[in-house]
């Protein structure tokens, strides 16, 4: 008996969701992460009913593993705190089969990391190039050893070298025009019941929740690409600290915090579809695929979807040699044999079909979304608040069918 073997370039959500689904379909898994431990600190992440499904799909029940808690209504407000649009959580539940809820990043990469066998993860192993010989992928590190792999999943981020080496010609990542603070803290006296965004001219501050009791703050604001101050914590006050409440509470939370904990990083995009999500036997999801904006809370999202689908695809990774072990058809190549007879080309290929629209249609709705809160001109925030306002509630919910609806499981490739 043998197993396939993939090695997942990233240790991030969408790398290490690939790692687990394809860890419940017999594949012998190996993660190589550069950063020398699991994160410690970090921002948040919301999970919508469309990424909750595709972990459903794979047995993994966050809310089990970290908390369901959710806030009791969501929505957009003005600086001076009135509400241009809310709705509640239940109705979202109602709608979808399930609420929205928000976890701490470093907590869900620990929920997915505890999944898999401790063997699998390779913190501090850098990769230097994913290379094809005779016809497979060689993963090269710079620890030494080569990696031989059946599949090599690409989750290596925004700035993935592993596109640029097989993809050479395609667009680098654009700046969005904004730039983006993010941190957690502890505000249990607060009473916030609810998620929410706030936009300005030209600025924005979300307040979302977790599930663990604390509070992830982000913040962005049209600036120039580059732009550092020597203290975040300063200028979050500044911009923000004659905002609504609970606003100039929270900032207190975080000036208290060490300046390495508020998260500061310029948005870029991949503003053009990569050709197809995959080349040879390597595969690209999450940032590494199709980095957008995060002003949909999909980036994450997506990210989970393509992990779940890609593994979903993919033959079964235990079997003998010449046997797929699948109840799709299609026998695995020895060494010498056909190297297309394991069916893992036509299942990139599939791969390729089921995901690239979906997420090009996300990537350029979220840039949609960005462009309306980072209005600058008065008569333009005007008329963007009067819009919100005007559309019901009930419309704007039905305006998320598409992202919390959207998650399926396509059919795998014949033989």
């Amino acid at each position: 008996m043998s197993r396939r073997r993939v090695v997942v370039v990233g240790a991030g959500i969408g790398g290490l969701t690939a790692a687990v689904a394809l860890h419940r379909r017999g594949w012998q898994v190996t993660v190589c992460e550069g950063a020398p431990e699991p994160p410690v600190t970090g921002a948040g992440i919301g999970l919508a009913p469309n990424a909750l499904r595709a972990l459903r799909a794979v047995d993994v029940d966050i809310t089990r593993a970290i908390g369901g808690a959710v806030p009791a209504t969501m929505g957009v407000r003005r600086p001076d705190g009135r509400w241009l649009t809310r709705i509640g959580t239940s109705d979202m539940a109602a709608r979808y089969g399930m609420p929205p809820i928000a976890v701490p990043r470093p907590a869900l990469t620990a929920a997915l990391a505890a999944v898999l066998p401790p063997e699998a993860l390779r913190y501090g192993t850098v990769v230097t190039a994913v290379d094809e010989v005779a016809g497979r992928p060689v993963v090269r590190t710079e620890a030494g050893p080569e990696l031989p792999a059946d599949v090599v999943v690409a989750a290596d981020g925004i700035h993935s070298p592993s596109r640029r080496a097989h993809f050479p010609d395609h667009p680098v990542p654009r700046y969005l025009g904004e730039t983006a603070w993010r941190a957690l803290v502890e505000a249990p006296d607060l009473g916030i019941q609810a998620m929410s965004e706030t936009w300005g001219r030209g600025e924005r501050f979300g307040v979302t929740p977790l599930t663990d009791g604390r509070f992830y703050l982000y913040a962005t604001a049209v600036v120039p690409a580059g732009i550092r101050s020597d203290d975040p914590r300063a200028e979050l006050r500044r911009r923000f600290g004659s905002w609504h409440d609970p606003i100039p509470a929270l900032l207190d939370r975080v000036d208290r915090l060490p300046l390495a904990d508020v998260l500061r990083h310029d948005l870029h995009e991949l503003a053009a579809p990569l050709p197809r999500l995959h080349h040879g036997r390597i595969a690209w999801l999450g940032d590494a695929a199709h980095a957008m904006a995060p002003n949909l809370g999909q980036g994450g999202c997506q990210a989970i979807e393509d992990a779940v689908v890609l593994a979903h695809l993919l033959p079964v990774g235990a079997g003998a040699e010449g046997d797929d072990g699948d109840d799709d058809g299609g026998g695995r190549g020895g060494a010498d044999g056909d190297r297309g007879a394991d069916g893992i080309p036509a299942a990139l290929a599939a791969y390729t079909a089921a995901r690239r629209d979906r997420t090009d249609a996300v990537r350029v709705r979220a840039r949609r979304v960005g462009r309306l809160g980072a209005l600058r001109h008065p008569l333009a925030v005007a008329a963007r608040d009067l819009a919100v306002r005007a559309t019901p509630d009930r419309l704007a919910l039905r305006g998320m069918d598409d992202l919390f609806n959207g998650f399926r499981l396509p059919e795998r490739p014949m033989g």
